[in-house]
């Protein structure tokens, strides 16, 4: 798997068509909020030009991308962290998620309702981070207190979460995302981040769903966001995402045709996932066993031997060495054998940080 994504927003922003433009899938799409109730799940291949250049001078009988998950969240509205249009069941399937996208509705149709009656990119995304906001507030007060009971028992570890605790408190009191958020005890704060799975903690990508005209031509709205979003060091992906879903009932090569001619030189679904491998630190590698070539995703700086663990526990526990060839090094002469035969294979230990494109035949006991 390459990493799992939450498509979160307010209702009838375009969630659900952005992920059936995501995954190709079919999730209903309706003009009435709470369409989606429990979350749709899809399974996207991501797309790779140097699998393919790899499989075109291989020629293996099987070709397997890494993954990407998406789960369609319901929207949230006002009040969802109290329960509000079934907030809390909503926000809880968002945990579970690595990175959220967020879809603001930057397109202006009066044919589809729109929850808070007008048009306000901006308000839109704060009526939802300051949900995200509360519920993480309401999660980080019930650990203080279970923290503050642990400490009158003599629990060493209690003692050192508070202070990060009312750290968390602090900032989310006052309005702040805990995503980006520098702590004095980070050592103690990273594993507390992981546990609670704090919803503004999760990196985020903002979608904006424009109208087709604004793809090449940024309106007032979009400008605003991309503006909000720099103040907070986030991504914005512009997607049509009506554009996105109608281009894949077409044939291929209808498809590329009327992409080139509209302008759209890459898929919503290439865009996503380049922006999502980026906050995330992602990259990633290649192996050949037997007859399948196959792409692994895996945090940067990640060493071979937790990469070999990536595709199966007993190649971690019996790592022997790995035999690697970079990728400039393919693309330089064109196929594995060339390159072995001018030495640019080479071989490596446990303790060697995986590059971003470096194809590894691992060698386990």
């Amino acid at each position: 798997m390459g990493f799992t994504c939450g498509i979160i927003g307010l209702p009838n922003v375009g969630k659900s068509t952005l992920f059936n433009a995501m995954t190709a899938a079919s999730a209903e799409v309706a003009n009435y909020p709470f369409c989606t109730v429990d979350p749709n799940r899809g399974i996207a291949a991501v797309p790779d030009s140097r699998l393919e250049r790899l499989a075109a001078a291989m020629s293996p009988e099987k070709v397997t991308p890494a993954q990407l998950e998406v789960l369609d969240i319901a929207g949230l509205v006002r009040g969802a962290h109290r329960g509000e249009g079934l907030g809390n069941r909503f926000l809880g399937h968002i945990r579970t998620v690595d990175a959220t996208l967020h879809v603001v509705r930057v397109f202006d149709d009066s044919n589809v309702s729109h929850m808070e009656a007008s048009l306000d990119p901006i308000r839109d995304v704060e009526v939802v981070e300051t949900e995200l906001m509360l519920a993480d507030l309401e999660q980080v007060e019930r650990r203080l207190e279970k923290t503050h009971k642990r400490i009158k028992v003599g629990d060493k570890q209690a003692k050192l979460e508070v202070p990060v605790l009312e750290e968390m408190k602090g900032a989310l009191a006052a309005g702040r995302p805990l995503r980006g958020l520098s702590f004095e005890s980070e050592g103690t704060a990273r594993p507390l981040l992981g546990e609670l799975a704090l919803l503004t903690a999760k990196p985020v990508i903002y979608i904006a769903n424009v109208d087709e005209g604004h793809l090449a031509a940024p309106g007032p709205a979009m400008t605003a966001l991309f503006e909000h979003a720099a103040l907070l060091g986030a991504k914005v992906v512009p997607v049509c995402a009506r554009l996105e879903a109608e281009l894949l009932e077409l044939e291929p090569a209808e498809r590329v045709a009327f992409s080139a001619e509209l302008g759209i030189k890459e898929s919503a679904l290439f865009r996503v996932i380049r922006a999502g491998y980026d906050i995330l630190g992602l990259q990633t590698f290649y192996t050949t066993v037997g007859p399948e070539l196959r792409a692994w995703t895996i945090p940067a700086g990640t060493q071979a031997a937790r990469a070999a663990g990536r595709i199966h526990s007993d190649m971690e526990r019996g790592f022997i060495r790995a035999e690697v060839l970079h990728w400039e090094d393919f693309e330089r002469f064109g196929c594995e054998s060339a390159a072995r035969d001018a030495g640019r294979m080479h071989l490596e230990g446990r303790d060697y940080e995986v590059r971003d494109g470096d194809l590894i035949r691992f060698r386990f006991a």
